[in-house]
């Protein structure tokens, strides 16, 4: 991932709670085809350190299940907010007209090696961790002890864990650090104007990056 000086994001507990905050995953793995992605929420384990764990399951039938192999380094990608930036929010603009639109995002971008983990105890812990972390916001979250249990033994038989130990991780929060404080106070007031999705938190980034460069 190109990665300008200004847009890196070095720190591992800010890439992790992007990563927790929006858990559904883009994995890629190398396949007897060529490359393959699959999407798929991952729940972050703390250890072991520095970079932690990523733990999830798939479909027995996904053919992944069959293409996993030893050694092979996965990439794992994280999208976090995004937005269109429209240069009418630049006050710069007005001034030069010296202005283009641009796209802000902050991804992060998990490097390691993908296992298989065929184990029923593993699984069932890796559920219910998954599970109470993206059911923590609700008002009365589900678990997955709430279903029969006969019913998940039958869930769990067609699924099956993976593991991926994080051996690099690569932030870019590309979020108007390159723009002078003018437009960047246009860019924060014009998203909070804006009713598209995602502009409130893209606009609490650019202020967050606003506020670190000074």
């Amino acid at each position: 991932m190109y990665i300008p000086k200004q847009f890196e994001e070095p720190r591992i507990d800010v890439m992790h709670e992007l990563i927790r905050a929006y858990p559904l995953a883009t994995l890629v793995t190398h396949s007897s085809n060529g490359l393959n992605a699959n999407h798929i929420p991952l729940h972050l384990s703390q250890s072991p350190a520095p970079y932690g764990a990523l733990q999830g399951h798939i479909a027995r039938a996904n053919p992944l299940f069959g293409e996993i192999s030893d050694g092979i380094e996965t990439l794992t990608i994280f999208h976090g907010p995004d937005s269109y930036i429209t240069p009418s929010w630049y006050a710069t603009k007005k001034k030069t007209g010296k202005v283009v639109p641009t796209w802000n995002y902050a991804v992060v971008h998990a490097y390691g090696v993908l296992r298989v983990v065929d184990n029923a105890s593993w699984l069932r812990a890796q559920l219910d961790a998954l599970t109470e972390h993206n059911e923590s916001s609700f008002p009365e979250p589900w678990a997955v002890s709430d279903a029969p249990p006969e019913y998940i033994e039958r869930i769990m038989a067609a699924i099956v864990g993976v593991e991926m130990v994080i051996t690099k991780l690569l932030g870019k929060w590309k979020v108007s650090q390159n723009q002078p404080a003018q437009n960047q106070v246009g860019v924060i007031s014009g998203l909070k104007a804006s009713s598209l999705p995602e502009s409130e938190a893209m606009a609490a980034l650019v202020e967050t990056g606003a506020n670190n460069a000074r």
